[in-house]
């Protein structure tokens, strides 16, 4: 990490654990005040946080992610993404498209995908990385994922607006319920690789996503991540991110629960959690425009020029 890039996070940081817990008002589409919600101290969930897996956390009970139908040591199979096409949630052109991909990973062929191609992976296919940094203000949340260090920004106390212009990562609009922040984001854009997890499942511009996240003490964090790890195989220091849990952090862990729902590819709107410690540090990790990719394509969809520039 740079001087400049580390300096601007603990600036900011500093920022967010400085300010006090405060009445937070919401503004109607003209602009008036509509309501007020007291809030949690905005800086309870700023810092970087990190998990042992790259993946998400199937739930306990109820309807849940597309999983791996390959499996390696019990856990996913993290060279073959042969996705349950199977599960009840998919609607049947949705699990037409997981099953040939799934088809298209047994024969060894690796196919692109926003993870391997470097392109933006969007929500919730971007909760599968190891960790994310988060700082809070009382009107804008940033969220920095450590995969290209891809950035989110969530405005608070704010509403949609009626026809949003898609993007990468959508619009996202945040409010505090007690000690909850909950983030609600629409208007994603599907693009080339519109895959919302390994196994190719696909969305439609009908997706909607809403993120709880809420500070969790040590138990609830160790039967999280012991979830995520019957699913997901562990990563010793991070993995190539570098990103890697504090072991020496006593405090709480933070958790997210999400539901996803989009009538054009889902039954039924389904939820998972991600559950985090406090990170080591930050490592800088980007995504390489190769045209030989690393993960067995023959070449990369990377940005060409039709003729040299000079």
């Amino acid at each position: 990490m740079t001087l400049q890039r580390r300096d601007f996070v603990l600036i900011a940081l500093a920022a967010a654990l400085a300010a006090p817990t405060l009445a937070q008002t919401i503004r109607s589409e003209s602009g008036a005040v509509s309501s007020t919600r007291q809030t949690s101290p905005i800086s309870a969930f700023s810092g970087i946080w990190a998990k042992p897996y790259l993946g998400i956390e199937p739930p306990p009970s109820g309807p849940g992610p597309v999983t791996n139908l390959a499996r390696r040591n019990g856990v996913r199979d993290v060279y073959r993404y042969v996705g349950d096409y199977r599960n009840p949630i998919l609607k049947p052109p949705a699990a037409e498209i997981v099953r040939k991909y799934g088809e298209i990973s047994l024969t060894g062929v690796v196919y692109p995908s926003p993870r391997n191609q470097c392109w933006p992976q969007g929500v919730p296919g971007v909760f599968f990385d190891v960790g994310m940094q988060m700082l809070q203000t009382p009107d804008r949340i940033s969220i920095i994922y450590i995969a290209d260090h891809e950035v989110r920004h969530v405005r608070v106390n704010d509403i949609h607006p009626a026809l949003p212009t898609p993007s990468w990562y959508g619009d996202s609009i945040a409010h505090y319920e007690g000690d909850t922040l909950i983030i609600d984001t629409v208007g994603i854009k599907a693009g080339p690789f519109a895959m919302m997890d390994f196994y190719g499942t696909p969305w439609t511009d009908r997706l909607h996503v809403v993120e709880r996240y809420r500070l969790v003490d040590d138990d609830a964090v160790k039967e999280g991540q012991e979830r995520g790890l019957k699913e997901n195989p562990f990563l010793a220091g991070g993995g190539d991110s570098g990103l890697a849990v504090d072991d020496g952090y006593k405090g709480k862990g933070l958790q997210l629960q999400f539901t996803v729902e989009d009538e054009g590819v889902f039954t039924m709107p389904w939820s998972a959690t991600v559950t985090y410690r406090r990170a080591a540090a930050w490592p800088e990790f980007i995504c390489a425009e190769n045209l030989h990719a690393t993960w067995g394509t023959k070449e990369n969809a990377v940005p060409r020029s039709d003729k040299p520039d000079f």
